[in-house]
């Protein structure tokens, strides 16, 4: 009996078709990018600036704080994140002019759509979270703050341009911020309750 040979196989071009095949699947895949949250850092102080000794007044501060087991404290009570919204618009627009809320300051917007002289809130909301946050938590908070600032500019668009704020011109959100202009100071974070 004869023994049959056994053939090789040519190996030799596998790497070249599975460095293709890698090549294919790393151009072809999309990555998704986080986009964080949007702030706007204040400008850096210039070298012979004055300290400024204007204090703000407590009832121009939005105080909102979350311990270490994630509960929120606003104003000095215990709230849901579900009402910080709404607790926040009220706050930023204080529409009946209530003497515990934001003063408003006059302010120049433009003569054509909102007269030259337009009461804008002194209000600031201030941040602070313990360094045991959920950072779920922490982020739920952000993006019911900053909802309470897009909800208040779309509905003064609408009364007034008749569209939603995304879609107006440049031009015309920049004069909607500045009735609106979102204020949230965040604090360091601190081991007010032992957190991690």
């Amino acid at each position: 009996m004869a023994k049959r040979q056994m053939t090789e196989i040519n190996a030799g071009s596998m790497a070249d078709i599975a460095f293709l095949l890698l090549i294919f699947f790393l151009v072809t895949t999309t990555m998704d990018t986080d986009s964080g949250i949007s702030r706007k850092l204040p400008p850096m102080p210039e070298k012979n600036q004055e300290k400024s000794n204007d204090k703000i007044k407590e009832r121009n501060v939005f105080v909102v704080l979350i311990n270490k087991n994630n509960q929120l404290l606003v104003e000095g009570e215990p709230m849901d994140v579900s009402q910080l919204k709404s607790k926040a618009k009220e706050f930023i627009e204080n529409p009946a002019n209530n003497s515990k809320l934001p003063e408003k300051k006059i302010t120049d917007v433009d003569n054509k759509y909102f007269g030259s002289q337009y009461p804008v809130s002194k209000g600031v909301i201030s941040l602070q979270n313990d360094r045991g946050t959920a950072y779920g938590t922490y982020i739920k908070v952000q993006d019911e703050l900053a909802t309470a600032y897009n909800e208040l500019r779309d509905e003064l668009s609408m009364r007034t341009f008749s569209q939603k704020y995304a879609d107006l011109s440049d031009g015309k959100k920049g004069l909607i911020k500045k009735i609106y202009p979102q204020r949230i100071s965040e604090a360091e974070p601190k081991n007010v309750g032992g957190g991690k």
